[in-house]
Order: structure tokens, then C-alpha cells, then sequence
């Protein structure tokens, strides 16, 4: 009997150990602790919906100065009233976040950054960057001097099929980019049916820096400027048209930006005009071609094929496939930031933008100057 019960207990002691074992090699992390400033870009609700119990964050406030805005949201996401403020200097100094995710207009992202930077707040902001040059610059300047982290969200940075393409270019399968073609847009932002706090600013060209130009013109700019490893363009040349101007009155809805290098252009085509939602992109070696086919495949082909294979991407490994944990990982363990959605990158984004609109309104090519 002795025997049987001492079986017993070291049958459970060595169960007790391996489990012990199993859970010592669990990855566990604290949350990163953010704000969310602004409840006016239509983006907010996807992440409310999806993200706002991701393991990665604890939402700690969230700042709208707009208090139906807020009320509705709490309302509709079972938000805790305690989180809500309508001035975000309150909720900064009151929840103590560690980030914020901003989800104003493009306009106010220098103001958001500015404040931030003076309590030593990271931001990420939905894309893109900023209105003009010159807020992208005080942007740069702000966070340079608190030593701030400023990411840039593009959806398009977490695409399978884009870090496929990259990948063929970096290996030099595809030899030298010659030739690079980015498709971004839908059918209209009114068309789609966004939120009515959303479409008032975008189709303010103070609000949102243009119309297409800006909210899709973005992409594009910010994939050329990666994939040619931070190269700024020599000249932008761009045309934009308001197609439907009994509904987009003062802001253009069609925009088609080039950009020359040395040995490569780029034709960047923005559009709020197209019968369907689309994201894609082409590029054109020396001796082949990557093409990518919406977020998960790219169609390959070689000088001498005599067609395209089309392959599956690889997943983008952790923690560089989602916004949330790229930001924590930057943040808190110290990872390099993504070059996609880095300050640096976006700045060069913003000088595409603000030439490109200069471009289309005075019929002239811009040439912009060798550094800055």
C-alpha cells in the first residue's frame, strides 16, 4: 500500500514539473498602454472593432473633442466612460499612455505629434504623414528632439504580396527596377459610404491636403520610396481632374503621379473613380517582373518565360505583419522600426505629395533638389 501511494505522489510530482516546464516557455508580455486621439477617420471603427482587445494593447483613454462622436463610440463599443476626454492634453496627463493612435484629420497630425513629442508620447496616425512639406518637416523636428518614435499606418505595409515583391527585387531575381506601376483607389469615398465626419474632411483640401491625390497617392509614393531603399525621386510630374465634380467640388478625384530616378519611373494612379476597391502594384526589372495580386499572391515573370506563375507570398514574419505589434515591438523590446511606416520614409512621401500637387496645379514638372 505504501509503495502504491509513493507511486502516486511521484506520478503527480513529475506531472506537476513537465507542466511547470511547459508553462516557463509560454511568451507572455505586458500591453503597450495607448491613447486614441480623434474619432473622425473612418479607420478607427475597423480597429474598435477588431484590435481594441488585441493582447498587444491596453486602451487607457481616448480624446475626441467632438462629444457625440464620443458618446456614440462608447455607446456602440461598450467603452468604459472613464476613458473618455474631450481635450488631449487631459488625456495625456491623466492616463499616462505610453503611445497614442491617432484618428484625426491629416491636417491635425502635426499639432497631435507636437504635443506629444513635449511629454514623450510615440504616435502612429493613420496615412498619410501630413498636408504639406513643411508639417512633415516641424513633425520630423518635434519627434528628433524628444526622441519619440513616429509611425505612419498604411494598410498596405502588412501585405504579403508586397514583401514578396521587395523580396524578389532585394535578392535581385527581377535584376535593376526599371519601371514601377502602383494602383490605388475606389469608387468614391461617398460612393462607399463612409462616415459623414470622415467624407467632411476628406474632401477638404486644407483637412486632407488634396483629394485623391493625397488619400491614395499616398500608397504609392510610400512603396516606390521603399522599394528603392529610401531614394528620393529627381523630378514629380502629376496630373489631377475632378470627374465628378457635383460631388467632390473642391478637391480632385483622379490623380496620376510620375516619378523619374536615374535608371527607373514610377507612374502612380490614384483614383476615386474605379467600379472596385483595389491595391496592387507592377514592377519591371532588367530581367523580370513581379506583379501583385490583391494581399496575398504575386505573378512572377522571367526574361524567356513565356508566361507569369503565379505563387502564394510568404506570411510577413512577426512582428512586422500587424501594425499593433510592430509598434509594441519598436516601443518596448527596442525593434528596429518598419521602413514602410517610418518617419523618415514618410517625410520623403510627403515631399512626393507636395510636389506632385504643386505639379498639377501649375502644368509643370518639379524637380526637386539633390538633398534637403
Amino acid at each position: 500500500m505504501v509503495r502504491i501511494v509513493v507511486r502516486v505522489l511521484l506520478t503527480v510530482l513529475f506531472a506537476a514539473t513537465i507542466c511547470v516546464g511547459q508553462a516557463s516557455t509560454v511568451q507572455t508580455h505586458q500591453p503597450l498602454r495607448v491613447g486614441i486621439v480623434g474619432l473622425v477617420h473612418g479607420h478607427v471603427h475597423g480597429f474598435l472593432e477588431h484590435s481594441q482587445h488585441s493582447p498587444e494593447i491596453e486602451i487607457v483613454g481616448i480624446a475626441e473633442p467632438d462629444r457625440q462622436l464620443l458618446s456614440q463610440a462608447a455607446a456602440k463599443y461598450g467603452l468604459d466612460r472613464s476613458l473618455l476626454f474631450s481635450d488631449l492634453e487631459d488625456m495625456l496627463g491623466k492616463t499616462q499612455p505610453q503611445a497614442v493612435l491617432v484618428y484625426t484629420s491629416t491636417y491635425d497630425h502635426r499639432r497631435v505629434v507636437e504635443i506629444c513629442a513635449r511629454r514623450g508620447v510615440h504616435v502612429m496616425m493613420e496615412k498619410p504623414l501630413a498636408v504639406s512639406l513643411e508639417d512633415a518637416r516641424a513633425m520630423e523636428k518635434a519627434a528628433r528632439a524628444a526622441k519619440i518614435q513616429v509611425f505612419v499606418n498604411y494598410e498596405t505595409s502588412w501585405y504579403p504580396s508586397n514583401h514578396a515583391a521587395y523580396d524578389l527585387v532585394h535578392r535581385r531575381e527581377l535584376g535593376e527596377i526599371r519601371k514601377v506601376v502602383i494602383h490605388d483607389g475606389h469608387g468614391g469615398p461617398k460612393e462607399i459610404g463612409v462616415q459623414p465626419e470622415f467624407l467632411a474632411w476628406l474632401t477638404d483640401p486644407k483637412l486632407n491636403g488634396g483629394g485623391a491625390l493625397f488619400d491614395f497617392g499616398c500608397y504609392g509614393a510610400d512603396l516606390m520610396t521603399w522599394l528603392m531603399d529610401g531614394q528620393r525621386p529627381e523630378s514629380v510630374t502629376a496630373v489631377t481632374q475632378q470627374i465628378k465634380p457635383d460631388i467632390y467640388s473642391r478637391v480632385d478625384d483622379e490623380a496620376t503621379i510620375i516619378l523619374t530616378y536615374p535608371k527607373a519611373q514610377a507612374i502612380i494612379q490614384a483614383s476615386w473613380n474605379w467600379p472596385f476597391d483595389r491595391k496592387d502594384m507592377e514592377v519591371y526589372g532588367k530581367t523580370g517582373s513581379v506583379i501583385t495580386v490583391k494581399r496575398d499572391d504575386i505573378r512572377v515573370r522571367r526574361a524567356g518565360d513565356k508566361s507569369e506563375e503565379q505563387v502564394a507570398a510568404k506570411p510577413v514574419p512577426a512582428p512586422y505583419d500587424n501594425s499593433l505589434s510592430d509598434l509594441r515591438a519598436v516601443i518596448v523590446d527596442g525593434a528596429k522600426p518598419d521602413d514602410l511606416s517610418s518617419l523618415e520614409t514618410n517625410v520623403t512621401v510627403t515631399e512626393i505629395l507636395d510636389a506632385a500637387r504643386r505639379s498639377a496645379a501649375s502644368g509643370k514638372t518639379i524637380h526637386l533638389p539633390p538633398s534637403r
